[in-house]
């Protein structure tokens, strides 16, 4: 019988690396000249990140900051989804930053069409919050992994859990 083999699409985002890039946007913000006296901070609430300064534009420029951290840590843009601004107490503002844990259904579906219209052979099912796909040939696998890359399907994608059966 031919050996099946499987890899699974997953979006993970590292808690721990989170939390070193707020604690690392935590201690520039305190020193920068322009957040001088400034009431702005980032903190994660659950699984969600908690924005709030003073204006739009420090909110905006605390979100640079952020975001340059989070990439040298490896941590994807795609798996941040902003929220609206919106005011809070004492003149300040604030944003509701999701990290996104797990690909959506809604994508889950977009992928696994994405990979059936690329009529090579293969099965991709979903699994909760991840896709998994098998074929028989490995080299099939990595022309999936290929095309996947190639297309922005607006999450942040992980490829593991590569194995043969």
């Amino acid at each position: 019988m031919a050996k099946e083999n499987s890899f699974d699409i997953v979006s993970k985002t590292d808690y721990a690396e989170v939390t070193n890039a707020i604690n690392q946007t935590t201690k520039e913000v305190s020193q920068r000249f322009d957040f001088k006296g400034s009431k702005a901070t980032v903190e994660l609430q659950g699984k969600d990140l908690l924005l709030s300064a003073e204006d739009e534009t420090k909110l905006r420029n605390m979100n640079d900051i952020l975001q340059g951290k989070l990439v040298k840590r490896g941590i994807s843009l795609k798996a941040l989804d902003y929220q609206k601004v919106e005011p809070a107490a004492g003149g300040t503002v604030r944003q509701t930053v999701k990290i996104q844990q797990g690909i959506p259904i809604d994508k889950a579906k977009e992928v696994v069409k994405f990979i059936k219209d690329s009529k090579l052979k293969v099965q991709a099912s979903i699994q909760g919050e991840t896709v998994r796909v098998s074929g028989k040939d490995r080299d099939t696998l990595q022309e999936v992994i290929a095309a996947l890359k190639g297309k922005d399907f607006g999450i942040d994608m992980q490829f593991d859990n590569y194995r043969t059966n």
